[in-house]
């Protein structure tokens, strides 16, 4: 396998000249939540139609896409741009080795590419340089998502507390919700989560809950990482004891996140904590099984007030990934200036809408403002649409008018998607008034750069062994002084002195 230096020389030719790139495709490498589109299919034909360029897409599972991601930047066929996490220490050694274009400076003379926010833009820099278009998103979106029918039937009511939570999935564990006389069912839901820690996961996301910094957080007059807290530990300890009680699918270290709905469809969890568009996924599936009561079956609460009363809700980044462009594939700046008008086009209203809602007239049509969607009943409609949910929705970096972005909101038909819209905006805005941002966002220490690869998941990875009792509380807590061991005490020493360098 090449080094990051070695796949950059390879991309030069004989003669000492860097070789144009293909400037009639866009080849690309994005995350799959999903089934994977055909490439002859609909909607790749309209995008392609719409940029003038054919493209050439990888998609690769969310679970894999880390382990995709580490082997493709070593290796010498780097598409021409990636979706990517800028702070991915793989990443930002690539980055600053000169693998992909610094677009700090490049960016304003594209209408569509200039950044919305000049916060998110610094939140999505590595140390305050763009080597990506960040992908616009809410910044408060975590929710918990409920089977409505299960809570109706042993008369609960939706959790405020931490304590409710647990109370629920006690009961949803033991007091038999689907009513077949059979102890198969159990509260919460969590899938394997891949990559490192502070990534929005619902671990992150309870542990916030408790309290606990989100990412990075002040202690004692200094930023010190959110897994070395009281509260992380009480967040973990609280969850263990909903893993011993057989209220946590007992898959929880393997399920893979595309699968992630399956379970609570099926009838064998239900509680979900992620993103609050998960709601309407779930609808999506009791309504297209034919169920007419499908409204009935979800429903969504935000964030949870730990035991005392007092609310810490998480928020996200504001962006999910970049697209990065590389200087390998894209060896010129003429080549840049190429993939960077393609882009652009991409950003207009028109291509946003493209990529996030489908095909207007044929998955959608425009009313009062909005992408509602049309002929939901047609397999083909259905298919085009789940595939510009799961995959072309990857392309959308501008967000919808919701969010300050410039696509439409989607409004599925049916009175339970425009209730759980309009509950979706009223909780977002409700929890951004005790949102527990990250001060460290648009930092990266060089020691997490050299050692991250190392040391990211050392945590991480014992806190899934704590949960599943393979060790001790002791034994997580001498994990978290391996971390610090291992290079997080010169990184948490970088981190503070980054940040003190931010402008205000």
């Amino acid at each position: 396998m090449l080094t990051i230096t070695a796949a950059l020389t390879a991309s030069a030719c004989a003669g000492g000249e860097t070789p144009a790139a293909d400037s009639n495709t866009l080849t690309v490498m994005a995350k799959l939540f999903g089934t994977a589109p055909d490439p002859k299919g609909e909607l790749q034909q309209a995008v392609e139609k719409f940029l003038g360029k054919k493209l050439q897409i990888t998609w690769v599972p969310n679970a894999q896409y880390t382990d995709k991601l580490n082997v493709t930047l070593a290796s010498d066929k780097l598409p021409q741009v990636m979706g990517v996490d800028p702070k991915l220490p793989a990443f930002v050694r690539a980055a600053q080795a000169g693998a992909f274009w610094d677009l700090t400076d490049k960016l304003d003379k594209y209408p569509n590419l200039k950044p919305m926010d000049e916060r998110t833009a610094l939140n999505a820099s590595v140390n305050g340089k763009i080597y990506g278009i960040y992908r616009m998103r809410a910044a408060l979106r975590s929710a918990i998502v409920i089977r409505k029918d299960w809570l109706d039937k042993l008369g609960l009511k939706l959790p405020e507390t931490v304590d409710d939570l647990y109370n629920i999935a006690k009961a949803f564990t033991e007091k038999d919700p689907d009513g077949d006389g059979k102890n198969d069912t159990y509260g919460l839901i969590i899938p394997k989560w891949p990559g490192n820690y502070a990534t929005s996961s619902p671990y992150d996301t309870l542990e916030t809950w408790f309290g606990a910094p989100n990412g990075w957080g002040m202690r004692n007059g200094k930023l010190v990482p959110g897994f070395d807290t009281p509260e992380f530990l009480e967040a973990n300890k609280f969850l263990k004891k909903m893993v011993d009680g057989g209220m946590v699918n007992p898959d929880f270290a393997t399920l893979d996140s595309a699968n992630w709905n399956e379970p609570f469809f099926r009838g064998q969890g239900g509680i979900i904590i992620d993103v609050n568009v998960r709601s309407r996924q779930v609808l999506d599936l009791f309504r297209d099984a034919g169920d007419e009561d499908y409204g009935g079956k979800v429903a969504m609460v935000g964030n949870l007030k730990r035991s005392d009363g007092q609310k810490f809700s998480l928020p996200f980044t504001g962006y999910l990934d970049v697209l990065a462009i590389s200087r390998q594939s894209v060896p010129t700046e003429q080549d840049l200036d190429n993939v960077l008008k393609t882009l652009d086009k991409l950003g207009s209203v028109e291509g946003q809408n493209l990529v996030m809602n489908g095909i207007e007239g044929r998955n959608y049509k425009v009313v009062d403002g909005t992408a509602s969607l049309i002929n939901e009943t047609d397999p083909m409609v259905r298919t085009v649409q789940d595939n510009a949910d799961d995959a072309f929705v990857q392309l959308g970096f501008k967000g919808d008018t919701d969010i300050g972005g410039i696509g439409l909101p989607r409004t599925p038909s049916g009175q339970p998607y425009k209730d759980m819209i309009k509950l979706q905006n009223e909780l977002m805005a409700e929890d951004l008034k005790t949102a527990v941002f990250n001060p460290a966002l648009p930092v990266i220490s060089p020691t997490a750069v050299s050692r991250g690869a190392q040391i990211d998941t050392i945590v991480p990875d014992a806190r899934i062994k704590f949960l599943s009792g393979e060790i001790t509380e002791e034994q997580l807590k001498g994990e978290i002084k391996r971390w610090y061991d291992s290079g997080g005490t010169q990184i948490t020493a970088e981190v503070n002195d980054l940040v003190s360098k931010l402008p205000e």
